[in-house]
């Protein structure tokens, strides 16, 4: 895979459905792309200066990079943890073989798969605040979409205490469009 094919690959991220709220039967759903987007503009405007911001917002970037190429697994899939982290971090090396700070985001998207500093803690609450804010929002647009599981499922993963009252807020935010 040269340069080029590289990077057009990592654009199939912006065509990648999420997975888990279609298997959830909601329709016109985010990519993981915007995802992504989602968990690194809670990361800039959320971090305490106590993180390495680039640290946190290259994490934040790259942290379903993989996805591009195995696609979205949910528990659903079958595949199990370990051969899901084994496919993406293959993918992952062949997204990134030809990109002069290859070995910077592997370690990166290792740190986060591990949960292995402060950063990537932080980072894992983004993305789990990032899946309750989206549900409030699918929830708004539908009346039938109940977003209680999925707050539920980013408050019992959240330590932090103000990402947890903003996940927990959006349960009462029906109305807030």
């Amino acid at each position: 895979m040269n340069l080029h094919h590289a990077l057009l690959n990592t654009l199939k991220l912006k065509e990648i459905p999420r997975a888990g709220w279609l298997n959830f039967g909601l329709n016109d759903v985010e990519s993981v792309a915007a995802h992504s987007w989602g968990v690194s503009y809670l990361s800039l405007i959320l971090a305490p200066d106590s993180l390495n911001k680039e640290k946190v917002l290259s994490m934040s970037i790259i942290h379903d990079l993989g996805e591009a190429l195995v696609g979205d697994i949910t528990p659903l899939d079958g595949i199990s943890k370990n051969e899901k982290h084994e496919l993406e971090f293959d993918a992952i090396k062949k997204l990134t073989n030809l990109v002069s700070e290859n070995e910077k985001i592997i370690q990166l998207w290792l740190e986060y798969e591990e949960n292995s500093s402060p950063e990537a803690k932080f980072v894992k609450a983004c993305d789990k605040l990032d899946m309750a804010l989206q549900a409030t929002y699918y929830s708004s647009k539908n009346n039938d979409f109940n977003p209680e599981e999925f707050i539920q499922s980013a408050l019992e993963k959240i330590d932090d205490e103000c990402m947890r009252l903003l996940a927990s807020s959006t349960a009462n935010g029906k109305n807030w469009l």
